[in-house]
């Protein structure tokens, strides 16, 4: 997982109001919508621009380019201020990868919301479960989401895990979501 949910909790008393959202900007018009093509850039630029905080994998450009169906953008007055990307890593296991929310527009629900509308997309596309590793698993918690051993997504491990850098060191924790329920045997 590249850092989900690290970035769309936290303190923003720097540049935001006590509560969190930045008073400089409305976000009551905030739309969700799949990423197009054209939102390539400004995806690539939303999720450099918070690298910086140490919850991030790097993404390349190229890449987002090639899966920017995969994405769903949070855009305000024409600007993307969140991201995430459902990625499948099996048959019935798809990994909740990137998800940023912009300083100015944290606190406000944007990261839930994104959570909420790749995890409705992982159901319609037949996915059983959708995972995340993150630095800050009490978010994914809190969204009914459960902590559990890397060692239960073999899926991740064998698709990224193993070939990183920072495999065993990174400090992530695997939250996970059961989709369907399991078929009662009477």
């Amino acid at each position: 997982m590249t850092g989900a949910a690290a970035l769309v909790g936290g303190s923003l008393t720097d540049r935001s109001g006590s509560d969190g959202i930045d008073p400089r900007r409305n976000l009551s018009h905030t739309l969700l919508r799949q990423a197009t093509p054209d939102d390539a850039r400004a995806i690539h630029e939303l999720i450099t621009r918070h690298r910086d905080e140490g919850r991030l994998l790097p993404r390349h450009l190229g890449e987002i380019a090639v899966h920017t169906s995969r994405f769903v953008v949070a855009v305000d007055e024409g600007e993307v201020v969140g991201c995430v990307d459902l990625a499948p890593l099996s048959r019935t296991v798809a990994e909740i990868r990137s998800l940023v929310v912009d300083e100015g527009a944290r606190s406000s629900g944007i990261g839930r919301q994104l959570i909420d509308a790749v995890v409705s997309r992982a159901k319609t596309a037949g996915f059983e479960r959708v995972c995340a590793f993150t630095h800050a698993p009490s978010y994914f918690v809190q969204l009914g989401f459960s902590i559990v051993p890397h060692d239960w997504l073999p899926e991740k491990i064998s698709a990224n895990c193993a070939t990183c850098t920072q495999f065993r060191t990174c400090g992530q924790w695997a939250v996970m979501l059961p989709l369907r329920r399991a078929l009662l045997h009477g």
